[in-house]
């Protein structure tokens, strides 16, 4: 990871109130994101991490206060300006949002559909460059012999790598992800994780990515930003947390004894699993002792 002095994000006082709503989505938030930085948005549902994501490639409007994301206030472009902007930005969302009849290539070849003009049906109407550039983002998420499967044929953990193969086709300078492994199982979600900070690093992205999971986000992000009802109220580095200051931070996001319990529970098992590793290991040091201590037969 290289982060430079220009933020790739800068945000100012943001506020957000949808129309009818009591309460306000986000409010006061303020922040810079660094350029190739990987920050966590963590918080539980309702906590304002999608609505903050979609203020930085303007899916939404703010209230108040400003956004700007690669040097541009989303705000204030619109039409081809927009449409730019948003092409330097890549999305990785909750559900996937492949086209299920359509072959793993076509889903991939339609991040590139913002470079061209007119609307493209089957895979010949790709110039045979785009082509290439998709099939060799296959093959780097680990795809490429499904290149020509349908997509809804797929697991779960496979179509968010087709969908992380899309992204890249837009050459991206800022990555956004929406809870990109709130559907898949543990397994799926650590590779699926790992493979994003992979990519980052090799192309030094900036990545700002939403996430309830604690454990992920300790092992995953450089910094956890973590909000509440709409406000940040915790932004720091990962890098020397323990795992004491766990309950701390997840209860500095959470509001209600209910959410409370629910923490609590997972960290329970993150504790557990911690644990059992300990133990391993422990294990393993003594058996490599008594062996050292048997000597040569």
């Amino acid at each position: 990871m290289t982060i430079s002095g220009t933020p790739a994000v800068r945000i100012t006082e943001l506020g957000k109130t949808y129309p009818g709503a009591t309460n306000p989505a986000l409010s006061g938030v303020s922040l810079t994101v660094g350029t190739g930085e990987i920050v966590v948005l963590l918080g539980l549902s309702g906590s304002g991490k999608s609505t903050l994501l979609r203020h930085l490639n303007g899916l939404e409007t703010p209230t108040s206060g400003s956004v700007e994301s690669l040097g541009t206030d989303v705000s204030t472009v619109t039409g081809r300006g927009l449409r730019e902007l948003r092409g330097r930005i890549g999305f990785i969302f909750q559900q996937f949002e492949l086209v299920g009849p359509l072959t793993v290539l076509e889903n991939v070849l339609t991040g590139s559909l913002a470079t061209l003009r007119g609307p493209r049906v089957g895979l010949w109407a790709y110039p045979r460059a785009l082509r290439e550039k998709a099939l060799g983002h296959l093959d780097r998420v680990g795809l490429l012999e499904r290149a020509y499967q349908r997509a809804d044929k797929l697991s779960g953990g496979q179509q968010q790598r087709v969908a992380i193969a899309r992204a890249l086709m837009q050459d991206p300078e800022l990555l956004l992800a929406d809870e990109p492994v709130a559907s898949l199982d543990p397994e799926s979600s650590s590779q699926v994780m790992g493979l994003i900070r992979e990519i980052a690093a090799e192309r030094d992205l900036t990545v700002v990515c939403s996430l309830h999971q604690v454990d992920l986000a300790l092992g995953w992000g450089d910094r956890i930003i973590g909000l509440r009802s709409g406000e940040v109220v915790l932004d720091t580095p990962t890098e020397g947390l323990t795992k004491d200051q766990v309950m701390e931070i997840y209860g500095r996001v959470a509001v209600s004894t209910t959410e409370l319990t629910a923490i609590e529970t997972e960290l329970a098992e993150v504790r557990d699993q911690l644990l059992s590793e300990e133990m391993r290991k422990a294990a393993r040091e003594r058996n490599e002792q008594d062996f050292a201590d048997e000597g040569p037969a």
